[in-house]
């Protein structure tokens, strides 16, 4: 057995980043149609895992927002993160330290994650690593090539392959979407105050960053009273 060393990890991690190229390169080019440079891209992608913050982030750069915008959507939209890490962090065995969990937490998206949770023994900073390292340099390499192509190729190409980006997300939402009917209730519910933010002309104002914080607030406060989940000790009853 090979052991959760740092070779495991890098071997499971491979999946994830060949996955990440694809995803990455529809941002690279989503960054430079929205003005910013292949450098801009990259420090993107490398300092901030996340492809939905990244996402919200790049309309609210190029349109010159403020910072308080900028740090507030990251803070919501990510919040998910830091709940994550506190989870990942009862999987950890004694030799991970306190530096080493920062640096884990950095690059601790769905799929690391997913990955780390499955394993059937506690892990080690060696294998979290190697876990990490593919993915983080799937993302930028992906952020990379997309960032060149859309500097390169032409408008209609670019614009076609831009498209991935929201199919991304569409790939994401609609299973979880179809899976539950309080989920598919949140999505049209935020899809319909994003709407309304965009054509109600006194609305249209307010930044794109702090529409993405208001729709999130104010839709995951609806559900939370409406269809809220249901306690550890609900769920064991019903089983």
């Amino acid at each position: 057995m090979l052991g959760y060393t740092f070779r495991k990890g890098l071997l499971d991690g491979i999946p994830i980043g060949i996955g990440y190229l694809s995803v990455a390169f529809a941002f690279g080019i989503f960054t430079v149609a929205n003005g910013l440079r292949v450098t801009d891209a990259l420090l993107i992608s490398m300092t901030n895992v996340t492809s939905a913050g990244q996402l919200a982030a790049v309309p609210i750069i190029a349109g010159g927002g403020m910072l308080s915008e900028l740090a507030v959507s990251q803070l919501v939209i990510n919040l998910r993160y830091a709940l994550m890490s506190v989870t990942l962090s009862q999987k950890f065995d004694k030799t991970v330290r306190l530096l080493d969990r920062f640096l884990i937490a950095f690059v601790n998206t769905d799929e690391v994650f997913a990955v780390a949770m499955m394993q059937k023994e506690p892990v080690g900073r060696h294998y979290l690593y190697g876990l990490m390292l593919t993915p983080y340099v799937g993302w930028s390499v992906g952020t990379v090539l997309g960032a060149v192509a859309g500097d390169v190729l032409p408008d209609i190409i670019t614009s076609a392959l831009g498209i991935a980006i929201y199919g991304m997300f569409v790939a994401i939402v609609v299973p979880a979407a179809r899976a539950s009917r309080a989920t598919a209730v949140c999505v049209l519910l935020a899809a319909a105050l994003s709407c309304t933010f965009y054509y109600v002309p006194v609305l249209k104002t307010v930044p794109s960053g702090f529409v993405i914080i208001i729709c999130a607030v104010i839709t995951a406060g609806i559900m939370a009273l409406v269809a809220p989940l249901p306690q550890e000790s609900e769920v064991a009853e019903r089983a």
